[in-house]
């Protein structure tokens, strides 16, 4: 299957989908978005990073905000950074994704890594084997490997966002502990919703 430019999603969505759907919908079909000290702290981070805008060091080329698109997956965004890395004859693209905080339980940061490699894939005609999520809190580096699971799972993420961002329906709230450092936690209210969508339930059910 191939996507035309017309159906290009943003990559980082594929995060916010494996990370909560109803915050994908949010954010990605209706429109809205919240600062917290987190995502205000990581937004600092990236425009740290996207100043910069290429350099070498030694076997090592490193490039900043690069952009990048895949039509066979129907997503485009920009790396935060993409180091190539001299292998014999050629300059193997390592994408690295910088994030604010530390290491989640979920993969969702690691699918929105992966989603970079197949982007750059595509791009480049090369394979990547690897790369690499910086977490800030951590001040620590740690290497991902594409994996034939984790491009399963990113192939399919992406087909999933594209099926939800069609629906143009935003899932119904479902409270968790992750909930607390969403940014769009009073938008979203999601010990409300629960609360009110159990009540109903239960008055339907008398």
């Amino acid at each position: 299957m191939s996507y035309s430019e017309d159906d290009f999603l943003q990559l980082s969505a594929l995060q916010h989908l494996v990370f909560c759907p109803r915050q994908c919908a949010l954010i990605h079909i209706e429109q809205l978005w919240a600062e917290n000290v987190l995502t205000a702290e990581g937004k600092i981070m990236h425009n740290k990073v996207d100043t910069a805008n290429r350099e070498s060091r030694g076997n090592i080329r490193i490039e900043y905000g690069m952009p990048m698109r895949s039509f066979r997956v129907g997503i485009i965004g920009k790396a935060d950074v993409v180091e190539f890395h001299k292998q014999s004859d050629k300059w193997i693209p390592f994408p690295v994704e910088y994030k604010h905080g530390k290491p989640k339980l979920d993969d969702c940061d690691k699918v929105q890594l992966c989603a970079q490699a197949l982007c750059l894939e595509e791009m480049m005609d090369v394979e990547i084997p690897e790369g690499a999520l910086f977490y800030g809190l951590t001040r620590h580096r740690y290497d991902v490997k594409f994996d034939a699971a984790l491009r399963k799972e990113t192939e399919e993420t992406a087909v999933r966002l594209h099926e939800l961002i069609e629906s143009g329906i935003t899932p119904k709230a479902e409270y968790s502990a992750r909930c607390e450092k969403c940014s769009l936690v009073e938008l979203c209210l999601p010990k409300v919703r629960s609360k009110a969508s159990n009540y109903l339930v239960k008055i339907l059910e008398e």
